[in-house]
This record gives C-alpha cells, structure tokens and sequence, in this order.
C-alpha cells in the first residue's frame, strides 16, 4: 500500500498547490448541511397548502432503534416455537450495523442486495445470508451481467414473485432475521427451499404485528420507544393555530394510536384532527373502493350505519380513499401528505391523485452528518479527480501513462470503497452507490416532493415558505467549475497539455 502511495506520489510531483483535495472544493460546496433542513424535489409553496395529512408510525411517531432487537428477538423464537425451525437461530442477535433501508431480495437465489436506479447491482453489495458473494458469482447468477430487469419480477409496490423491496424501517428487523435463518442453514448444510424460508420470516414478522406485541412494548414504555414527541405537538399546534386543517390515515389500530397520541399531544389530540382513520390497509386504501368507512365508538366497538360525512373528534376505520375525497372535497396539490413508505403512503397520491407528497426519512440526519465529515469531503474531492483524470488519460497509451493510469484506478476504487464503509460496511449509502443513485432514491424523487428526517424540520420555516429545489445539472450540464476540477486545475508533468483537452 505505501509503495502504491509513493509511486501515486512521485506521479504527482509537481502539480500545483490547489491541486491538493482540501482546495479542490469551491467554498460554496464547502457549507455544511444542515440534517434539519427540509429537502425539496420539486417546487412547492406551503402558502397553497390548506390540508396537511399524515400517516402516524415513524411520521408522527418516531421510534427509537430499541424496538428493533425487540422485533427481531420475538420473530426469531416464533419461527423457532411455531414454525419448528432449528434451535440452533436463537443464538443469533440482531446486528443494527448489518442492513439499510432500500434493499432487495432476490427469494430463488436468498441474495440480499443494492440496486442502482438504473436496475445495477453494485457490486461488492450481495450477500448470501451473513456472508457476501463474490461480485464474479453475482454476475454469472444472472447471466453475465449486473444488470436485473426488476419490471419481470417485482410489482409496482416493490412486491413480486421473485423479488422484494425492503422499503420501511420495520424492515431492518426482517432483513437481518432473514440472512441470519439464511445463515443457519447453509452453515450447518441444511438443505431449505428458499421460497418457504422467505415466506416463513416475512410470516414471522408479521405476527410480531399481528399478534399486537409491538403494540405492547411501545406501550408499556412510550418514554423510551417514542422519540420526539414535544415536537410532533408543537407542529401540529402551530399548523392548526395558522388555520390548517388536519387529518390522519394510518394502518395502526385506534387503541395504540390513541394512547400514543395521548403521550405525545395529551387528551384532546383529536380536536387537533379535522379526520382520523385507523386500519385504513394501506395501500389498498389507496385503490380499492369497495372497502365503506366505518365508525368505532370510545371502546372501540365498530357502528353499522353508513358513513355520508366524516366528522371531527370521530374515529373512523378502514374506508377508502375514493369515498374520502368525495366526502371531503379535499383534492390536488392544495393537500399536502407525509409518510415514511414511499410505497404504500405517497406513490398512489402523488401519481393518481395529485396530492403533495412529504417523506420522512430518519436516516437523513445521520447520512448527513456523515457527509459534513472532513473524511467524506476529502474522499469525494478526490475520487471525482480522479475520475476526471482518468477520463482524459485514456487518450495516452505510452507505457509511463498507462503505468500511472493503472494506480490511480486503483485508488479510486479503493476510495469507494472507503467511503461506501462510512455509511455502512456491508451496504453503503442508501442514497447512493458508488456514484449512480440507488433504487430508493430514485423512488424517493419520484414520489415526494419533500423530504426530511422527522416532522419536525417543519418547525424551521414559516407556514408560507416556498421550497426551491436547485437545479441540479445534468452531465452536459456540469458546471465551470466541475470541469476545471477535473482538468484545467490539474497538471502532469507527463501530459502538460491535458488542460487543453475539451
């Protein structure tokens, strides 16, 4: 390694001072990001914004990362009680470090892995249960190429017979039981049949839910399980104090919802809410119109009679979005609507119906943090030199050029690597790969026009701020400076007039 760092060095002698990476940067690209700032997609003025919408898990409620182990533990020994599997899997514990957001999962092959959004895997990001599968073994898997066409085998809801989207963040339990079981299996030689392994742990997952344990955990101790709280009631008061009108849509039941609104807002939430729907089964809610609203009592107990206008402070259940617009008048982009899925809370409304969509991605605020490091700034800097140098040193093919051209693909290769390990070591980003956006950031600008790490990055701007996204260029776009990053700053001894190269 420092005899590839002397030689990278010795190449470079004689490049200029503002060659250096910590001077690469323009100072406008220097300023820090701010993780609770409000992200924009697409141009939106909240001044025309009347109606504000929400879904309540992970939007109204954020959780802490406790709750994982929780639902990973529970799942773990129901698989094991219920479904037979080996007693070997209870001694697995769930890893926080292991998985991200954004993943798919292909069921024939039990490959866990990052796509690209132009349908990549990127390599080096496949794993078969804990261990990961060589990037020549991944290509020959499909075909001798990287390349999955996901519109054979998964839906739009990033369901299909062959592979899954992991879009939630209750998903991050279920990946990592998921590879664990995988694990097991292969460690110990046992023979599995990949579709039921699948379809036993997304099983055993679900009754975690189904069953109400995470219901339980939450509320024997919403101090420690819910996060932010205070701030989720001082937005919603100040929305509805600048005359907003609210509603919300969740797939929770009314009792848990109600007593962690009641943590959070206290008594009266429901004065706060001009509509509230419970076990609304999103997304069906979304496109199923046969389901009919129904109203549940303080008990709980469901009425038969039919629904022909949806009153405040009552609580409503399932229903479906087609009856709710009728009944409300609330349509276009004068309704604004934040969830944590992009799947089953915002895709059908923005596409179908016109709503204005907010996405509430926690893991913002870490990324971000990560990208303000000195480290991350100074290994883009200089991978995106490299890059540049790389495009233009192609044309060279003399020995001492190819030489060079060599060692410095290697280093951009092992800064990748480097700074895909900041974010997560086995996964990276979940915005991005190497360079390309990730599926889940595709999905992300295509289904949100805002995003943010909590709720509570509203409290930052004025009911009547405006959301600018900047423009962000396209490769015959690439700005002045971008260009002089990668060739007019930067000379070499052995090709002095590579910065006339356009």
């Amino acid at each position: 390694m420092r005899d590839r760092e002397r030689g990278i060095s010795s190449a470079l002698q004689g490049l200029p001072a503002s060659s250096d990476p910590a001077h690469l940067l323009p100072p406008e690209v220097c300023s820090l990001l701010n993780p609770a700032a409000i992200y924009a997609n697409n141009e939106i003025s909240l001044r025309d914004v009347e109606i504000y919408g929400f879904d309540y898990d992970y939007t109204l409620a954020q959780y802490a990362d406790a709750l994982h182990p929780e639902i990973f533990n529970a799942a773990r020994d129901i698989l094991v009680e219920h479904y037979k599997y080996p007693e070997g899997i209870r001694k697995y514990d769930y890893n926080p470090s292991f998985a991200i957001r954004g993943l798919h999962y292909d069921i024939q092959k039990s490959l866990l892995m990052k796509i690209d959004a132009f349908h990549y895997v990127q390599l080096g990001t496949a794993y078969r249960g804990l261990q990961p599968v060589p990037d020549e073994e991944v290509i020959d898997l499909y075909g001798g190429t990287q390349h999955i066409p996901l519109y054979q085998m998964s839906g739009f809801y990033g369901k299909g017979p062959s592979i899954k989207q992991f879009m939630d963040i209750f998903s991050l339990p279920e990946m990592a039981l998921l590879s664990c079981v995988v694990d097991h299996f292969l460690g110990h030689g046992l023979e599995f049949d990949q579709a039921h392994l699948y379809k036993d742990v997304t099983d055993a997952i679900r009754d975690v839910h189904v069953k109400g344990l995470m219901y339980q955990w939450i509320e024997r101790d919403m101090e420690k399980y819910i996060l932010r709280g205070d701030e989720t009631f001082a937005v919603l008061s100040r929305l509805v104090d600048h005359g907003k009108q609210l509603f919300l849509i969740t797939n929770s039941p009314f009792s848990f919802v109600d007593k962690g609104m009641r943590h959070m807002v206290g008594p009266d939430w429901r004065q706060l809410f001009d509509v509230v729907i419970v076990q609304a089964d999103k997304p069906s809610f979304f496109t199923d119109r046969r389901k009919p609203f129904r109203k549940l009592d303080e008990k709980g107990s469901l009425h038969w009679d039919r629904i022909t206008r949806l009153e405040k402070g009552k609580i409503y259940r399932q229903g479906n979005l087609f009856d709710f617009l009728r009944l409300t008048e609330w349509r276009g982009p004068r309704v604004l609507y934040f969830g944590d899925h992009l799947y089953s809370d915002l895709a059908d409304l923005m596409l179908r119906h016109g709503w204005r969509t907010g996405a509430i991605i926690p893991e913002l605020e870490r990324e971000i943090r990560i990208i303000n490091t000195e480290q991350y700034m100074h290994s883009l800097t200089w991978q995106q030199a490299l890059t540049g140098l790389l495009e233009r040193m192609q044309t060279y093919q003399d020995a001492e050029s190819q030489q060079v051209l060599a060692a410095w693909m290697k280093e951009r290769q092992e800064l990748r690597y480097i700074t895909k390990a900041l974010f997560n070591a086995q996964f990276g980003s979940i915005f991005r790969t190497f360079h390309n956006p990730t599926y889940f950031s595709r999905r992300l600008v295509r289904f949100s026009d805002l995003y943010m790490a909590s709720l509570s990055c509203l409290l930052n701007y004025r009911v009547d701020f405006t959301f600018y996204p900047r423009r962000t260029p396209l490769q015959h776009e690439a700005p002045l400076w971008m260009d002089q990053l990668c060739t007019g700053c930067m000379k070499t001894p052995f090709l002095g007039d590579m910065a006339h190269i356009r």
